[in-house]
């Protein structure tokens, strides 16, 4: 296994430090935190991302996001 394999970022998502591996997508990175993606919105380093660019959009190290989960009820 080479270097750049074992690399990881440190980014932070609602206030708590995670390592995901380098080069995920928004949404690659939703599957890899086990988030239905169905039921957020992410907001990426302090700007709202549409679903429309999740797939374009890569997180990199030291980035800031916030996922908000929509919850039904009342």
């Amino acid at each position: 296994m080479s270097l750049a394999e074992t690399k990881q970022i440190e980014i932070v998502v609602n206030g708590h430090v995670r390592t995901p591996p380098p080069g995920l997508t928004l949404s690659a990175l939703l599957i890899w935190l086990n988030v239905d993606p169905a039921r957020v919105a992410v907001e990426l380093n302090r700007s709202i991302v549409p679903r429309k660019a999740w797939e374009a959009t890569i997180v990199n190290d030291g980035a800031s996001l916030e996922i908000v989960q929509f919850v039904g009820g009342g």
